[in-house]
């Protein structure tokens, strides 16, 4: 029950006894607690039950064409809104927002676990992710306005980046674990508690915050909620049916109409959900291109990770889960490193070589055999080294598009960072699926399936550190 608060403490702690940094005080500690608590406890949502859905399907009915929708239910509400919620953060309070969320979060996952049939189960993972879209941005902004802007609030980013990297991979562990031990539904049980003792400290701990008071731009929330909502629900239905299904086309291209008509609305609105001039600054453009970059290609990598270890080594899902945990150690690793090297060379060169690192070593995953020892070492080297990048990746990308905009549009930027985040680790695995699933068909094998899609993983992470690291050096 203690699991997401538990390396945040020490964390903080050290973060107040570097001589290099200035010191927090007992409250900003405490907030800094509850607030990596919940964002590790919702990262840890995303992942935990990828493992246990056979278990699932089979618990409750779930006939194998729709056992995706347990995923798709939670991804589709905590991509597209999250953006919305993130500039109601600004203007509600933010601290209003964290609650409503972890009490919605409480709510979904105790339905969850609870549920008999697969209609309980759907709505329980559409209210976890509306919960996630409530509580994500606002947990970040409240982060950022908590602390000035400077090295400890570096610190407490990489912090925050670690420990949702790391809550991505422990939330297969748990999954596993909990699924072979106890039952899938603790995989919804362990939530509760948790949020609960967020939703009782946080009032006590975290002053309300909000920005400047200003009108709702109902036209671009609508444009901007549907056309996400569109653009998710469309690249999965083509990882699921295929790039060239009539209905994928369609959900895509409304995605673009919907989301080229939100643009043309917030040139022109008195008071834009997301204003342009916001929008087109460059550190929030390519640090969030870069971290849609890291988290779409490095949730794809755990997935291919976890196709290759279970039908091409014959892992079973405790194993499975077992062998990411050299990822989760480098990830906490660079998310406690990532800061330090901020404040030597710049967010600029952390995000750019943080990218290049990954797509470095995911490359070499393509040395991954059939079996043996061999295999292992290098998928758990290369793994290691790429979750290394990644988490740098993380940290650089969430200071960049967070640094230079004044407290009453930090909901805003970190809701961009948010939706960037979700985005990314929803849209991922339906494209390098569908690499990887044509590509096995084609050869008649699922090794040769994972090489092509690591291969693609690669090019579109090494793609992605050119152009931002171009972007970026434009700016000066």
């Amino acid at each position: 029950m203690t699991a997401p608060t538990t390396p945040t403490a020490p964390a903080a702690a050290a973060m107040a006894e570097d001589p290099g940094t200035p010191r927090l005080t007992s409250r900003q500690r405490l907030v800094l607690v509850l607030l990596l608590g919940s964002q590790f406890m919702l990262a840890v949502d995303f992942s935990i039950l990828n493992v246990a859905l056979p278990d699932i399907g089979r618990g409750l009915g779930f006939s194998l064409a729709n056992l995706q929708w347990i995923s798709t239910a939670m991804m589709l509400p905590s991509a597209g809104f999250t953006l919305l919620f993130g500039r109601l953060a600004d203007l509600a309070g933010r601290r209003s927002m964290l609650l409503a969320g972890m009490a919605l979060l409480a709510a979904g996952s105790l339905a969850g676990g609870l549920a008999t049939g697969p209609a309980m189960m759907i709505a329980a993972r559409v209210a976890q992710g509306l919960a996630a879209a409530l509580a994500t941005p606002a947990a970040l902004s409240l982060l950022t306005t908590s602390l000035p802007e400077g090295p400890l609030r570096d610190k407490a980013l990489g912090l925050n980046g670690t420990l949702m990297s790391a809550g991505f991979t422990i939330g297969a562990i748990f999954g596993g674990v909990l699924t072979d031990l106890l039952s899938w539904r603790w995989a919804f049980f362990v939530n509760v508690p948790v949020a609960v003792a967020v939703i009782v400290a946080a009032p006590a701990v975290i002053p309300e915050s909000r920005g400047k008071r200003t009108r709702l731009d109902l036209p671009g929330a609508v444009t901007v909620t549907g056309g996400l909502l569109t653009l998710v629900y469309g690249v999965t239905t083509a990882g699921r049916l295929g790039w060239t299904d009539p209905s994928a086309l369609g959900w895509l291209a409304a995605a673009v109409a919907l989301l080229t008509a939100f643009w043309r609305i917030e040139l022109r609105a008195q008071a834009p959900l997301a204003p342009v001039r916001v929008l087109t600054r460059p550190t929030v453009t390519w640090g969030n291109l870069g971290g849609l970059v890291t988290f779409a290609m490095e949730s794809s990598l755990i997935f291919l990770l976890t196709l290759y270890m279970q039908q091409v080594l014959g892992y079973s899902p405790l194993r499975t889960g077992l062998s990411f945990c050299g990822i989760g150690l480098a990830a906490f690793v660079g998310g406690l490193l990532a800061p330090r090297l901020i404040g030597r060379f710049g967010t600029r060169a952390v995000l750019t070589c943080g990218l290049l690192l990954q797509g470095v070593a995911t490359g070499a995953l393509f040395l991954l055999g059939d079996g043996g020892n061999a295999a292992m070492t290098v998928l758990l080297a290369a793994s290691s080294a790429g979750a290394f990048g990644h988490i740098s990746a993380i940290v650089g990308y969430m200071v960049t598009a967070t640094s230079g905009l004044p407290d009453a549009e930090q909901g805003l930027a970190t809701g961009l960072t948010s939706m960037t985040q979700q985005v990314g680790v929803t849209l991922g695995i339906p494209v390098l699926s569908a690499v990887a699933t044509t590509r096995a068909h084609a050869t008649g094998s699922v090794l040769s399936g994972v090489h092509t899609a690591l291969l693609a993983d690669a090019v579109v992470v090494l793609a992605g550190a050119v152009l931002v690291g171009t972007g970026l050096r434009r700016r000066h």
